[in-house]
């Protein structure tokens, strides 16, 4: 476990305009807010909720998540799967497919290790030779603890899956058949339908979504064999699953933090009510005529998803974020009456993609009151940063 550097840690219990820049900051109160909207809004369409902690990489986080009522956490590598294992994380998913031998004897031994904590380990397959060797390296390890094991269905994705309906019904049986493997249900996530803008085009992607997992579903039992669960699902269409009837979970995890890519999206009206919880705290270290440059490139902020945005200014003194480098973002006047900033100027920006934000950075400043005049609460370690095998 990397130790908090000690200038790092002497933040906490100070005010948020002494947290050097550029660093990455969350708003613990918002986060909160979010994390308890969430919960409310699993409990009230009676589904589960399974968070996707490759958004936040935290074992603290997870383990928050699960105190709110979470069922446990999803991850895509074997690596962060691990990693939040060793900090406490007892119930996980790995949404991915696991192919290489010696990835799949850690995920045997993870699994193991895990049942003998009261734990459980899960992982998706998409072809019968993932089916085959996943068996052999749960043989080979010894163990009868078991894996529960999804056979995932590619339901607009254009990525891992099987073609929904029959291709799915050999995976689930020959599962079913197999000693140490449980037969856990179905994997069904449209990644992309997440960000498409309008609501309208988010509720036709996933009603196709929700017949394609529906209609496998039906074939499967029509072979005998139960289909525990249907999960999947994101931030941006999690209403829709949860009205479906056939979603049991929902692996949502943007939600916690909620980034401007995101808050681009027509917003639903059944989707509780995010806040942005994670921001860029920079500083303005050069000001020209034209613009002004700030300390925070994208080596602190991913631009994937597209360049952040400028939070927390007076109305009309807007201001748009250019791409200055790796070390730098400049940054225009926005509007007739908008000005630049001054020199020194502590700015706070919301990134544009979570999720690669966060792995960039190995702590996150949780902040208590607020980024005006809070302080400093607690230094959250990155556990799952770099986790890429």
């Amino acid at each position: 476990m990397k130790p908090i550097p000690e200038a790092l840690q002497s933040t906490v219990g100070q005010r948020v305009d002494l947290i050097d820049t550029p660093a990455l900051v969350v708003d613990l109160d918002a986060m909160d807010r979010n994390i308890q909207r969430m919960a409310d809004f699993a409990r009230k369409h009676q589904v589960r909720w399974r968070p996707h902690a490759k958004m936040h990489k935290s074992a603290e986080l997870a383990l928050l998540q699960q105190q709110a009522g979470a069922q446990g956490v999803c991850v895509q590598k074997v690596a962060e799967a691990e990693a939040l294992a060793a900090g406490g994380v007892r119930d996980i998913t790995i949404t991915n497919q696991v192919i290489a031998m010696p990835k799949l004897h850690r995920v045997a031994r993870l699994a193991a290790q895990l049942a003998a904590r009261g734990g459980r380990l899960g992982v998706a397959v998409d072809h019968s030779e993932g089916i085959t060797r996943l068996a052999e390296a749960m043989a080979q390890h010894g163990s009868d603890a078991g894996i529960d094991v999804l056979v995932e269905i590619d339901v607009g994705q254009g990525r891992c899956g099987v073609p929904p309906g029959e291709a799915a019904v050999p995976l689930a049986l020959a599962v079913s058949r197999s000693p140490r493997l449980r037969f856990a249900g179905l994997q069904a996530y449209h990644g992309r339908a997440q960000h498409l803008g309008s609501s309208v085009g988010r509720r036709e992607a996933i009603a196709q979504v929700v017949r394609a997992a529906r209609h496998t579903r039906q074939l499967i039992e029509a072979e005998g064999l139960t289909v525990p669960l249907i999960t999947g699902s994101g931030t941006g269409t999690l209403v829709h699953e949860a009205a479906s009837g056939v979603f049991g979970e929902l692996q949502a995890g943007s939600f916690m933090f909620m980034d401007a890519d995101y808050a681009r999206n027509e917003r639903e009206p059944a989707q509780p009510a995010f806040e942005h919880a994670l921001f860029v705290k920079t500083q303005v270290v050069s000001v020209r005529d034209t613009h002004a440059v700030c300390d925070a490139g994208h080596k602190s902020h991913a631009i994937d998803s597209g360049l952040p945005t400028v939070a927390l200014l007076p109305p009309g003194h807007a201001l748009r974020y250019g791409n200055g480098g790796d070390e730098h973002g400049l940054l225009y006047a926005d509007g007739p009456e908008a000005r630049l900033p001054t020199l020194g100027r502590m700015l706070w920006l919301i990134p544009g993609h979570c999720d690669p934000t966060v792995n960039l950075h190995d702590f996150l400043i949780g902040v208590r009151g607020g980024l005006v005049q809070g302080v400093v609460e607690r230094i959250i370690r990155v556990d799952a940063r770099g986790a890429l095998t």
